[in-house]
């Protein structure tokens, strides 16, 4: 897993996490050495030095660039840019989003749409690109975040909860598509993450940190697998919970 990765969203602590694992010299190759180089990308790239500086002091390389993931007219350019700067991509890790206010969003259309724009086109959008990228390097790796949201929309959260359905699903699709390929994509399921996008909030049941996530995710790399839910208890649940009738499903918490 040495080599260079790319972090699409440099501010989200799960990305950051999953970064940390890989390129720094706790990396699961297993030597007490930096792993490879990573590059993030962000809005307003140069106010990253905090996530920078954890990168460094774990041991990896770092590098920025500037990323904004509503911008689909450039996602190509950047993405060219970081190759011809850095070299392949060997891990991509797609971890930018938008949880945003539903009680706005049902009030105000363009709240919404600005939601499912991240959230769900603009996912779509750049994992094309990249597809198309990392076939032509004939080899790399895509981790997706979906999230147990998407897995059956509830009322509380229902606009993110479809940006999340749909993207859950074109990432199955891709998944798929590129199996006899050696491009190779793994699909992340977290519940309900404690953090700074859900600071102020509940936390749900089987609720879990972004370092619970990012261990999953990196353990379900080594192994090989296509997906992970995290914490795993959470795929029998939600199994259950597609049973449930409509009644009681729709007075469910968040």
């Amino acid at each position: 897993m040495s080599g260079t990765i790319l972090v699409l969203g440099g501010r989200s602590e799960i990305g950051l996490a999953v970064a940390r694992r890989l390129a720094g010299r706790d990396n699961p190759t297993g030597h007490d050495k930096p792993g490879g180089k990573v590059i993030l990308a962000a809005r307003r790239s140069k106010d990253l030095d905090a996530q920078e500086a954890i990168l460094r002091e774990a041991g990896a390389e770092v590098a920025r660039v500037e990323f904004d993931a509503d911008d689909l007219a450039r996602h190509r350019p950047v993405l060219d840019k970081i190759v011809a700067e850095h070299g392949p991509l060997d891990i991509v890790v797609v971890a930018f989003g938008l949880l945003g206010d539903q009680d706005r969003a049902e009030r105000e259309a363009a709240h919404a749409v600005s939601i499912v724009h991240t959230d769900y086109v603009a996912h779509v959008h750049i994992l094309t690109e990249l597809t198309n990228l990392l076939r032509q390097q004939e080899k790399g790796t895509l981790v997706v975040f979906s999230s147990v949201a998407g897995v059956r929309v509830r009322r509380a959260n229902y606009v993110y909860g479809s940006a999340k359905a749909g993207l859950d699903g074109f990432a199955s699709g891709l998944a798929d598509a590129l199996h006899e390929s050696k491009v190779r994509l793994l699909l992340v399921r977290p519940g309900f993450v404690v953090g700074r996008m859900t600071e102020g909030m509940s936390p749900a049941p089987f609720s879990s940190t972004p370092d619970q996530v990012a261990d999953a995710t990196v353990a379900a790399l080594r192994r090989g697998r296509g997906e992970v839910w995290v914490p795993a208890v959470l795929r029998p649940v939600f199994f259950l919970m597609r049973l449930l009738p409509r009644f009681v499903w729709r007075r469910l918490p968040r």
